[in-house]
This record gives C-alpha cells, sequence and structure tokens, in this order.
C-alpha cells in the first residue's frame, strides 16, 4: 500500500486516465528524461546519464509494444520503425555519451508528442460532436 498521498494520486491519475492522455504522459516522461540525460552527459556524470538514457529506452520500447497493427497496418508500421529508429539512437548517444545524437531524439519526441495532442484533440471533438448528434 502506498502510504503517499502524492503517490496515491498519481497511481489514481495512471489507473483513471483515457489512453491517449496515458501516451502523452509516456512521451511527457521521455522528454523530460531525455532533458536530465543531456544535461548529465555535459556534466560528464555517467551514471546519471546512462539511467536517465536507459529510462528513455524503457518508454521507447513501450510505445512500441503498445502499438496495434491489425488496426493501424501502415501508420503503427511506420511508427515502429521510428520509435526503434529513436531507441536505436538513444543507445548510441548512452554508449558514446554524446549529448547532440540525443538531442536529436529529442526534437522528435517534442515532434511526436506535438502530433499525438492534436490527436487526442480531434478525438476528443469528433466524440462530441458523436454525442451531441445522438442526443
Amino acid at each position: 500500500m502506498i502510504n503517499n498521498p502524492f503517490a496515491q494520486y498519481q497511481a489514481a491519475q495512471l489507473e483513471t486516465a483515457p489512453p491517449e492522455r496515458l501516451l502523452i504522459m509516456l512521451f511527457d516522461g521521455a522528454i523530460r528524461f531525455a532533458n536530465t540525460a543531456i544535461k548529465a552527459m555535459q556534466e560528464k556524470n555517467i551514471e546519471a546519464a546512462h539511467r536517465n538514457c536507459i529510462k528513455v529506452q524503457n518508454i521507447l520500447t513501450e510505445l512500441m509494444s503498445t502499438l496495434r497493427f491489425d488496426i493501424g497496418g501502415e501508420i503503427a508500421e511506420n511508427l515502429f520503425r521510428l520509435y526503434e529508429y529513436l531507441h536505436r539512437r538513444t543507445v548510441q548517444a548512452n554508449i558514446q555519451k554524446d549529448p547532440e545524437i540525443l538531442m536529436e531524439v529529442l526534437g522528435h519526441l517534442k515532434d511526436l508528442r506535438e502530433a499525438w495532442v492534436q490527436a487526442a484533440k480531434n478525438v476528443a471533438v469528433e466524440k462530441a460532436a458523436a454525442r451531441q448528434a445522438s442526443a
């Protein structure tokens, strides 16, 4: 049982969040960890850089594992390839402790997050319109 009220709140947020919000939360985490890893690399803090690169890699792996190829078809395949590329570049950045490589990954993560935010807004508008039409 979680005794920390903030941790309880965070757990409740995760359990009740719609899928599109969870996806955006994953991108938020990846962006935060990539920023932290870049800073750690610049400060020559090898352990913190490694730890945060691994967190980015884990999120990218989660994004790859949740793709639905049966529904998403070519779009899902393209996203998988993009996530796989970002994962590979994060591994390279971690091995070489090269913040420039990770900055490339960070740029893509930010662009993808914004695209998913817009997609989530579009879905919300479509759901609202469907509810209104059926009422």
